[in-house]
């Protein structure tokens, strides 16, 4: 079992940045793909960017291109998300999540078999 604590939200306003952090209670995160979601007010929840296990590979949301980063550290079992050019349309609940099984790095949330409860993050015009 795998549990997954996500801080680092908070507000602030359009422009500005933030990191997110997601702690893993095991020492075999490097055996996990990681992922971030978000959902926003009102609607799904929905893709934000993928890592793989090695950190190797990314793949990003078209919406946060550029703007976003996702990195890792194995030795500290966390996974980072830098927020740059933050705008209010990000603002949502950001969700931390791992996948075990799958080799490919997926969009979707039925991959993930672990998740975190969320952090908010608060963008303001």
């Amino acid at each position: 079992q795998v549990q997954l604590v996500e801080s680092g939200g908070g507000t602030v306003q359009a422009g500005g940045s933030l990191r997110l952090s997601c702690d893993a209670s095991v020492r075999t995160v490097g055996s996990y793909n990681m992922g971030w979601f978000r959902q926003a007010p009102g609607k799904e929840r929905e893709f934000v960017v993928a890592i793989s296990r090695s950190g190797g590979s990314t793949t990003y949301a078209d919406s946060v291109k550029g703007r976003f980063t996702i990195s890792r550290d194995n030795g500290k079992i966390t996974v980072y998300l830098r927020m740059n050019s933050l705008k209010p349309e990000d603002t949502a609940v950001y969700y931390c999540a791992a996948d075990r099984r799958s080799p490919y790095l997926s969009h979707y949330e039925v991959t993930y078999a672990y998740w975190g409860q969320g952090t908010q993050v608060t963008v303001s015009s």
